[in-house]
C-alpha cells in the first residue's frame, strides 16, 4: 500500500493524507507528475460548486446553495444557503438553521409566492436527517417538521399557506440510483420505500401525506389554485420504475391519484408544469437514460387528461427544463443544442421557437439540467454559469444579459488548453464533439489523445468547469488531447438523433465516435499510434465495446462498464430502463442484447485495459467489471481491476475520487 500511497502523494496533500487501506496496490506505471497536473487536480477538488439558485418572484433578490469546506476533503461537502439583494450589490447573508455558524447540509431553498419568506431543508443538529425550516430573511428560523426519512423537492402553494415536499418515510441512509445500494442480503425485494407527496402547513407544521402509499412520486407541480397537484409517478421500487412512470393529478382532500396520461414505454416523462391559467400541463417527453437527467421534446396535455401533442416536434435540440410564461401563452425552456446550452421560447399559438440565448457555457443551477430561475414576469432571471475556462458562479439579470453576482472561484485558472467545438459527418449526418487541447499546446509537436465517451447514452458532453468527478480533465495538463464526442443517442440534435441507437448499441454510435477520432487526427497533430479511450457507465460500456472492435486504441480505462447485456439485465436494479433502448426484455429477445455485448467478442481484445467500478453500484453492478477483467486476464491481455469499497455509481469519497484520477493518468 505504501507504493500506491507514494504514487498518489499529491492527491493526499489535497485530501488531508486520507488512506484507503482496502484498495489494492497499483501495478500500473506511475503517472508523470508536473505542476500543471498538480494544479488541475487541486482546482478540481477546490472548486466551490452551486447546486441551486432561485430568484424571488419580483426579481429583486437571489437565494442560492453553495458547497462549503470544498478544500477540506470532506466525503460529502456540506452546503450553505445565501441571500443577496443582487441589484444593490449588498454582501450576501447566510440563512441557516445551524447555531453559531456550525456545519450543516442545507439546500432546496424556495421563495414564498409573496417573496417575503424562504423555505429550505437543513440537517442542523442531526447530520443526515433533514427537516423543513421557514425564515423571513433577517428574522428567526423556524423548524416546521420532525420527520424520519428522506425529504426533497420543496414547493409553496399559490396562497403561501402550504409547502409541499417529497418524503420517503424511514428511508435508508442513501437513496437514489446513483448512490451506493445497501448490501443485498436477506429476503431481496421484500421492502419497498415509496416517495410520497406530503403537505406541510406553513404556520403550524401539521403534516399529511396525500399520495397513495403504493405509489412512488418522482416530480410534481402545484395547480395555480393550490387545490391539486400534478406529478410523475409509478408503482413499485422508485429507482427501477421511473422509465414507466405516468402523469397524474393528485387530489389532497381525498388522496386520490388520477392518471391523465399513460405514455408508451418508448417515451419517458419529466418536469411536469401546470399552466398559470390552470388549463394545461406541460412536460418533457423523450427517450431518457436517467432519472434527473431529462431531455426531449415539449408536450402539453389538458389538465383533465387526453393525448398530448408534441408542440416542439422536429426541433434540433433537447429541452431540459420548462417554465410557463405568466400569461400561459408561451413556454421558456432550457435546452441542450449542438453540445452547448441554450434558452429558448416556444409560442404555443404558432409552435414557433425563438432562441433567447445560446453559448459555449453550461447554464443551470443543476449540472443535470439546463435552464434559469425566472421572476414572475419573466423579466429577470438567475442561473449558475460555467464553462471549460470559467469556473461556476451565480449570475443574474435579463436572459442573456446576466451580470456576475458571486466570485467564490476567482482564484481558479484553467490548467488545460482551450476547448473547441468540432463537427464531422457520418451516415447519421452532422456529429458534434469537444476537443480539449493540451496545456502549452505547440502545433509543431505530436500529441497522444484520449477519447472520453459520456454516460447515458441519452446525455451529452457539455462545457463546464471540471470538478473532482471529472477524472479525465487531468489529461490535457499532462500533455494529451481529450476528445469528448456526442454520438447518436446523445441529447442536443433532436429526438430522432437521440433515438438513433435504439437496438443498435455499439453500431452507429461507435461509428460516430471513430469518425470523430479521424476528424481530430486531421484537425490537430495527434499521433495515431497513441490513442486511448475511456468512459463511465454507458461510456464504460463503449470503452469495453471499442477494444473488442478495433486495435487502434493503445490503452483503455473502462469505468462502471457493461460487459454482457444478457447477464446485466438480471444483475442491475434498473432493468425497466433497458426496454426503451432494446425493444423488449432480455427474456423475450436475447439476440438483440447478445449482438451488442462486448463479452461475445472478447477474444479480439489486445488493448491493455484498466477496469474500475464501485463495490455497490446499482446501475452498472461490479460483476460486469469482474466478468470483463476475468476474460482479459484469462486471455493474457494486460489488465487490472479496482473495486472501490462502499461506492455506488456516483463516487462520494474524495480519496477514491483522487485515486481514480491518479490511476487513470498512470494507466495511459
Amino acid at each position: 500500500m505504501r507504493a500506491a500511497m507514494k504514487k498518489i502523494g499529491m492527491v493526499l496533500v489535497i485530501l488531508g493524507a486520507m488512506l484507503v487501506p482496502t484498495l489494492p496496490a497499483s501495478a500500473a506505471p506511475q503517472a508523470k507528475t508536473t505542476p500543471a497536473v498538480e494544479q488541475a487536480i487541486h482546482d478540481m477538488f477546490a472548486v466551490h460548486e452551486f447546486s441551486q439558485v432561485a430568484i424571488s418572484p419580483n426579481g429583486s433578490r437571489l437565494a442560492w446553495v453553495e458547497s462549503r469546506n470544498a478544500k477540506s476533503g470532506a466525503p460529502s461537502p456540506n452546503s450553505a444557503i445565501y441571500v443577496s439583494d443582487w441589484k444593490t450589490g449588498s454582501a450576501p447573508q447566510r440563512i441557516t438553521a445551524a447555531r453559531g455558524g456550525a456545519v450543516a447540509a442545507e439546500n432546496d431553498v424556495v421563495w414564498s409566492p409573496g417573496g417575503r419568506r424562504l423555505a429550505f431543508l437543513s440537517d442542523a443538529g442531526h447530520p443526515g436527517q433533514a427537516q423543513l425550516y421557514v425564515v423571513t430573511p433577517g428574522g428567526p428560523v423556524r423548524q416546521l417538521t420532525h420527520l424520519k426519512g428522506a425529504l426533497s423537492g420543496l414547493s409553496w402553494s399559490s396562497d403561501g399557506r402550504t409547502i409541499a415536499l417529497l418524503f420517503i418515510e424511514n428511508a435508508p441512509p442513501t437513496v437514489g440510483p446513483l448512490a451506493a445500494v445497501p448490501r443485498q442480503t436477506g429476503v431481496i425485494g421484500s421492502k419497498i420505500y415509496e416517495q410520497r407527496l406530503t403537505l406541510v402547513d406553513a404556520t403550524t407544521g401539521a403534516t399529511r401525506q396525500v399520495s397513495p402509499a403504493d405509489l412512488f412520486v418522482y416530480e410534481y407541480d402545484w395547480a395555480p389554485d393550490g387545490k391539486h397537484l400534478t406529478g410523475t409517478a409509478a408503482h413499485g421500487a422508485g429507482d427501477d420504475n421511473w422509465w414507466v412512470n405516468r402523469l397524474y393529478v393528485f387530489d389532497p382532500p381525498t388522496g386520490k391519484a388520477s392518471i391523465i396520461y399513460k405514455p408508451p414505454v418508448t417515451l419517458q416523462v419529466a418536469d411536469p408544469r401546470w399552466s398559470p391559467d390552470g388549463r394545461s400541463i406541460a412536460f418533457i417527453g423523450g427517450l431518457m437514460s436517467d432519472q434527473g437527467g431529462g431531455g426531449g421534446d415539449i408536450y402539453t396535455v389538458p389538465a383533465s387528461g387526453g393525448e398530448p401533442p408534441d408542440v416542439s416536434e422536429g426541433m434540433k435540440a433537447s429541452a431540459s427544463s420548462i417554465t410557463w410564461s405568466h400569461d400561459s401563452k408561451s413556454i421558456v425552456f432550457g435546452e441542450i443544442v449542438d453540445g452547448e446550452s441554450g434558452i429558448a421560447s416556444l409560442d404555443l399559438s404558432s409552435d414557433k421557437i425563438d432562441t433567447l440565448w445560446k453559448g459555449p457555457d453550461h447554464i443551470g443551477s443543476d449540472f443535470f439540467g439546463i435552464g434559469v430561475s425566472l421572476s414572475r414576469d419573466g423579466q429577470e432571471s438567475a442561473t449558475v454559469r460555467q464553462s471549460f475556462t470559467r469556473p461556476p458562479e451565480v449570475w443574474a439579470g435579463p436572459i442573456g444579459k446576466w451580470q456576475q453576482v458571486t466570485s467564490l472561484n476567482k482564484e481558479l485558472k484553467p490548467a488545460w488548453g482551450e476547448a473547441k467545438s468540432i463537427h464531422w459527418t457520418t451516415d447519421i449526418g452532422t456529429v458534434q464533439g469537444w476537443l480539449v487541447y493540451p496545456r502549452d499546446y505547440d502545433p509543431a509537436k505530436r500529441y497522444p489523445m484520449v477519447v472520453d465517451v459520456h454516460g447515458g447514452p441519452a446525455w451529452a458532453n457539455l462545457p463546464g468547469w471540471p470538478s473532482r468527478w471529472s477524472y479525465t480533465m487531468a489529461l490535457p495538463p499532462a500533455g494529451y488531447f481529450l476528445l469528448l464526442p456526442n454520438p447518436r443517442g446523445s441529447y442536443g440534435a433532436g429526438e430522432a438523433y437521440t433515438r438513433a441507437n435504439v437496438k443498435d448499441f455499439g453500431g452507429g454510435d461507435f461509428r460516430d465516435i471513430m469518425a470523430g477520432v479521424d476528424e481530430a487526427i486531421k484537425t490537430v497533430p495527434v499521433d495515431p499510434e497513441k490513442l486511448g479511450i475511456t468512459g463511465w457507465s454507458y461510456g464504460g460500456y463503449m470503452t469495453m465495446w471499442a477494444v473488442t472492435q478495433t486495435d487502434r486504441f493503445r490503452a483503455a480505462v473502462a469505468g462502471a462498464g457493461i460487459a454482457n447485456w444478457q447477464s446485466y439485465y438480471g444483475e442491475n436494479l434498473i432493468d425497466t430502463g433497458m426496454i426503451p433502448f432494446f425493444g423488449a426484455s432480455v427474456y423475450e429477445d436475447p439476440a438483440v442484447y447478445a449482438k451488442s455485448s462486448p463479452i461475445n467478442f472478447i477474444s479480439r481484445v489486445k488493448t491493455p485495459t484498466l477496469v474500475i467500478v464501485g463495490e455497490r453500484d446499482a446501475e452498472c453492478p461490479a460483476p460486469q467489471s469482474f466478468e470483463f477483467w476475468h476474460a482479459l486476464r484469462t486471455l493474457g491481455v494486460p489488465t487490472q481491476l479496482v473495486v472501490y469499497p462502499g461506492e455506488g455509481h456516483h463516487f462520494s469519497d474524495p480519496a477514491h475520487l483522487g485515486d481514480r484520477i491518479e490511476r487513470t493518468l498512470a494507466w495511459f
